[in-house]
């Protein structure tokens, strides 16, 4: 029995896109809203100085663990079913995450929230991938539901800040209750009809069980284990643990007759490169924030509002980039566009470094910023492109599964390893060795991105839009 095809939409405009584009938003905003939060959720909620990190960590674990099952969810069960039930779930888990008086019961609202960020990521991203047709119809589409990701990063800390200044704490969860909620009416309203599911293809529970367990616990452990350290009992048991299960999930791929991650995507060498790419950005581009953070916050003082709209310009030009790398990809197809997006944010990122003084000014920092934020716009758009490239609409969503895995996989790793070579950038070292740490991370930065500038080469030639 054949799948269905999604119905197509000739141009990437109007509300459906707008939809998606709101979905993308509303993921990268929840990321790190809870940011300037933290404060106060810590006083409000009695949490200790250790257990405040899992505010944030359980929804990095839980979004990590949970995108190849989400993945292939959005294609086995339908891909406006996993949106709608995506979005429903954000908006109960964000109204009980308010009303939360307790450090547990707030720290498995964050996780609920993760489950719902594994569900909508590869959902939204496999609706565009199947509602626009390859080429620039689907570029366009991939250009502005980047925009409205990447810019959500950098908003997310203002945003949050305002709220937390005017309503407290439950504002940054109370704020998600109603666009989670129209997502899910908008979704159910706009999106083609999922059809009949595919009786003939089987779920494969086991290989679901085996990648979300290991993948979770490899998510714990990259968060845990740098601060607390790699040779604790729980670090070791929870690495022994997660291989386990990952070798697991490989032995039961192997054998399954309709296998989680089918081999066939491994001969996308354009899917390849792009989980390499989206790791490599998240552990860069992505880890950027953190430090820039730390600069304005601890060397100039700046208020939590203040550090908000420092990341307005930013943002704004990561979005730029977004757009300039949809037009680029036309004119120089995705290799030379990932190859020069990630050569301007080496140059950026070295930029920053040589910038970072203790009595410098905003001014200073603006000529790394444009060339960061204009490479990791067009780095962003040039991944998602290349990961959707000659994959067959049904295994859109395990491929939109499988890069961003390795995005929140990366990211994890990458902030680890930075703060490790800046010598505990915000967590025990001060003054001018604060600055030097900064400095490091974004030296090692920029050559990170300067040599996977060669990792796009491995893409064909034919695999460029």
């Amino acid at each position: 029995m054949k799948q269905p095809e999604t119905a197509r939409i000739r141009k990437p405009s109007g509300l459906p896109l707008f939809v998606l584009a709101l979905g993308q938003l509303v993921i990268s905003l929840d990321y790190n809203i809870v940011y300037v939060a933290l404060p106060g959720i810590g006083a409000g909620l009695g949490f200790s100085d250790h257990d405040l990190q899992w505010v944030v960590s359980a929804y990095v674990v839980a979004t990590g663990g949970f995108l190849l099952l989400g993945g292939r969810a959005a294609d086995l069960l339908g891909r406006r079913r996993t949106f709608v039930l995506a979005a429903l779930l954000y908006a109960g888990s964000s109204l009980v995450g308010g009303l939360s008086t307790t450090p547990g019961a707030l720290i498995a609202v964050r996780g609920v929230q993760g489950v719902g960020g594994s569900l909508l990521f590869p959902a939204t991203l496999s609706l565009i991938n199947t509602l626009y047709d390859e080429g620039p119809d689907r570029n366009r589409a991939l250009a502005v539901w980047g925009a409205a990701g990447a810019g959500g990063l950098c908003f997310g800390s203002l945003l949050g800040g305002v709220l937390v200044e005017a309503f407290g704490w439950p504002s940054v969860f109370f704020v998600n209750v109603p666009v989670a909620g129209a997502l899910a009416v908008a979704g159910r309203l706009l999106f083609p009809a999922d059809g009949p599911r595919d009786r003939s293809r089987r779920f494969d529970a086991a290989g679901a069980l085996s990648a979300t367990g290991g993948v979770t616990l490899l998510v714990f452990l990259l968060i845990r284990a740098p601060a607390e350290g790699w040779g604790t009992p729980t670090a070791l048991a929870v690495a022994t643990l997660s291989l386990g299960l990952l070798t697991l999930f490989a032995v039961v791929e192997r054998r399954s007759r309709d296998p989680l991650v089918p081999t066939r995507l491994f001969a996308h060498r354009g899917l390849l490169t792009a989980t390499g790419t989206a790791a490599l950005f998240s552990a860069t581009f992505g880890s950027v924030p953190y430090f820039l953070t730390l600069y304005f916050q601890t060397v100039h003082g700046y208020s939590a509002v203040a550090t908000g709209f420092a990341f307005l310009g930013p943002a704004v030009l990561v979005a730029v980039g977004t757009q300039a790398g949809e037009r680029a990809v036309s004119a120089f197809g995705v290799r030379r566009l990932l190859v020069g997006g990630m050569a301007l944010g080496a140059a950026g990122a070295a930029a920053l470094g040589l910038a970072l003084t203790s009595d410098g000014s905003y001014t200073a920092l603006l000529p790394g910023i444009v060339l960061l934020g204009l490479g990791q716009g067009a780095t962003w758009t040039g991944t998602w492109i290349a990961a959707s490239a000659g994959v067959a609409p049904h295994d859109q969503g395990i491929a939109s599964g499988l890069a961003s895995t390795t995005l929140q996989a990366g990211g994890a790793v990458g902030l680890a390893v930075l703060v490790a070579l800046s010598g505990g950038a915000g967590q025990n070292a001060t003054g001018a060795g604060l600055l030097d740490g900064l400095r490091t991370a974004l030296f090692a930065t920029a050559g990170a991105l300067g040599c996977g500038a060669l990792l796009p080469l491995a893409l064909r030639r034919s695999t460029a839009p």
